[in-house]
C-alpha cells in the first residue's frame, strides 16, 4: 500500500489555511523535492522528526548559525545538526581537519592514532571516563552501553524512566511517549518489552520501591539533563539519590549524555553536578558534527570488550562489538578539532548566555501575545511548549512528566515552524539547540520571527 506524504493539508481536517498556503507558496522547490522523495524514499524522509506537515524543507547549504533552503531563503538555525554542532555550520577549524584527512584516507580498515588521540581528549573531559569505546551514534552508544551492564551484572532487566529518549533501538522505545505503555514503535517483540521496566521520573521513592523489590535488574539509564531534551526538567538532588540508591544495590548507572555531553559543560551534566554514572553515552557533539559517539565509564565495566588469554572467556563471557565506521578518520579529526576547540568552557559561556537571553525574550512574547503554553529551559537548550495545562515552565524536578508531553494539537506546532520558516527561524518542535556562536543579533531576529509567527497563528485560529 502506497501512503501518500505531501497531500494538502486541509484533506486532513485541520480547518486552517493561511500559514499553509503561504508556506507553500514561498516553498516550490522544496514542495517539488519532497514529491520526489516520496516516489522513493521510504516515508518520505530520513527521520522521524523531520516529519513536518505540508511538507518538509529542504537546505541546501549552511554556515555559521545560518542555513539557506532550496528556496533561497535565509534560516537563523536552532537544529543545529540535531544538537551536534555546538560551534555552529561549517567550523572552519573542523572543516580544515576533515579536508585535510579527507586527503590522508577515510577508511583504514585499521587502527591509527587520530582514535587514541580522539579517546585521549574524551577522558580528559568527561569525570567518569577510565575507558573509552567508540560507536557511530548515540543509538549504538546506549544499546552497548545496555548490553554491558547485562554482561557485567550477569541480570537481564532495565530500568528506565517515562517519557526519556536513548535512540531507536528494540529496548529504547519504550516508554517514551504517553501513553507509556505503548511502545514509541510497532515491530518489537513482546520478549524485549519484558526486559524494560518503567519508572515515573525524578520520583526516588518509586525508584528505590521498584529496585528494592528485584534482583534481576542490572542497569538504570536516563538522560541526566532532562527526559527528551529537557522537556522534562532533572534535578541534583534526584540524580545525588539515584546515585546512592544503585550503588547500594550495585545496579549500573547509565547517564545517556548524548545531547547535555560537551553541551552542558566541557564534561556534561555530570562535571556541573558532580554526580558520577558507571557508564556514560555520547553521540552528537563528541564528532564535530560527523557521525560518532561512544560509551565511557568504568574500566572494569568496559573492559568486557577487551579480548583475554582463555579462548572460552573470549567466547562466551566477553561483550562483542563491532562496527564498519567506528572512530573512523574523518569522524575522530573532527571529534579532535570540535574538542579542542570547546575544553576551556569559553564556548559554554557564550551558548548558555545567548540561550538565557532567547528564553527571557521569549517567555515575554509569550505574555505579551497571550499564548497558551510557557517558555523554559537549561544551559544552552530552549524548551517551549504551545499547551494551556504547562502554563508555568516546569522547575527542576518536575513530576508532571505526563502533561509535558501531552500535546493537545500536533498541527499547531507545524503550523509553527512553518510560520517561522517564513520569518527567517527553524526550530525543532518542542526544542532548540543554542550553539556558541548565536549572538545578540541572532536573539534579536529570532525573537521578532516568534512574535510575528505566533500572531499569524492568532489569526489563523490555532489558540482559539
Amino acid at each position: 500500500m502506497r501512503v501518500a506524504m505531501t497531500g494538502d493539508i486541509h484533506s486532513r481536517g485541520s480547518g486552517h489555511g493561511r500559514i499553509w498556503a503561504s508556506y507553500r507558496r514561498a516553498n516550490p522547490r522544496s514542495e517539488a523535492l519532497a514529491a520526489r522523495a516520496g516516489q522513493i524514499i521510504a516515508g518520505a524522509i530520513t527521520h522521524d522528526i523531520r516529519h513536518m506537515k505540508p511538507f518538509p524543507v529542504y537546505v541546501a547549504r549552511a554556515q555559521g548559525t545560518r542555513k539557506w533552503t532550496a528556496d533561497g531563503q535565509e534560516l537563523i538555525d536552532y537544529w543545529m545538526g540535531h544538537g551536534a554542532l555546538f560551534l555552529g555550520h561549517s567550523h572552519p577549524v573542523i572543516v580544515r581537519a576533515v579536508q585535510d584527512q579527507m586527503e590522508r584516507g577515510t577508511h583504514y580498515g585499521a587502527c591509527h592514532e587520530l582514535e587514541v588521540r580522539w579517546a585521549e581528549l574524551v577522558r580528559q573531559l568527561i569525570p567518569s571516563a577510565e575507558r573509552v569505546r567508540f560507536t557511530n551514534s548515540g543509538t549504538e552508544a546506549t544499546q552497548l552501553a545496555l548490553r554491558l551492564a547485562r554482561a557485567h551484572t550477569g541480570r537481564p532487566k532495565v530500568v528506565k524512566l517515562e517519557g526519556h529518549f536513548h535512540g531507536w533501538h528494540d529496548y529504547a522505545l519504550a516508554g517514551v511517549k504517553p501513553p507509556y505503555d505503548v511502545p514509541l514503535s510497532s515491530g518489537i517483540p513482546d520478549e524485549s518489552l519484558a526486559q524494560v521496566l518503567l519508572c515515573p521520573p525524578n520520583d526516588l521513592a518509586a525508584m528505590e520501591a521498584l529496585l528494592g523489590s528485584r534482583q534481576d535488574v542490572a542497569a538504570v539509564i536516563l538522560e541526566p539533563g532532562g527526559g527528551s531534551s529537557g522537556t522534562i526538567p532533572t534535578d541534583a538532588a534526584y540524580l545525588r539519590g539515584l546515585r546512592d540508591l544503585t550503588r547500594r544495590l550495585k545496579v549500573v548507572l547509565i547517564f545517556d549524555e548524548v545531547i547535555t555531553g560537551f553541551r552542558s559543560s566541557p564534561g556534561g551534566v555530570q562535571q556541573v553536578t558532580g554526580v558520577l554514572p558507571d557508564l556514560t553515552t555520547l553521540a552528537k557533539i563528541i564528532a564535530g558534527g560527523l557521525p560518532g559517539g561512544a560509551v565511557v565509564g568504568q574500566a572494569a565495566i568496559l573492559d568486557r570488550v577487551a579480548f583475554g588469554s582463555d579462548p572460552a572467556w573470549n567466547r562466551k563471557e566477553r561483550v562483542a562489538h563491532a562496527g564498519t565506521f567506528n572512530a573512523n578518520p574523518l569522524s575522530a579529526a573532527a571529534g579532535i578539532a570540535m574538542l579542542g576547540l570547546i575544553a576551556d568552557g569559553q564556548a559554554h559561556h557564550r551558548a548558555n548566555r545567548a540561550a538565557a537571553a532567547l528564553r527571557e525574550e521569549l517567555a515575554g512574547v509569550w505574555r505579551r501575545r497571550g499564548v497558551p503554553g510557557s517558555v523554559y529551559g537549561d544551559t544552552s537548550i530552549v524548551n517551549y511548549s504551545l499547551e494551556p495545562a504547562v502554563a508555568t515552565p516546569p522547575s527542576a524536578g518536575a513530576r508532571d512528566h505526563r502533561t509535558l508531553q501531552t500535546l493537545s494539537n500536533p498541527d499547531a506546532y507545524h503550523a509553527l515552524r512553518c510560520a517561522l520558516v517564513q520569518n527567517g527561524v527553524d526550530i525543532c518542535p518542542l526544542h532548540g539547540w543554542v550553539s556558541a556562536v548565536h549572538g545578540d543579533e541572532d536573539v534579536h531576529r529570532t525573537v521578532q520571527a516568534f512574535e510575528k509567527a505566533l500572531l499569524l497563528m492568532q489569526e489563523d485560529g490555532f489558540f482559539s
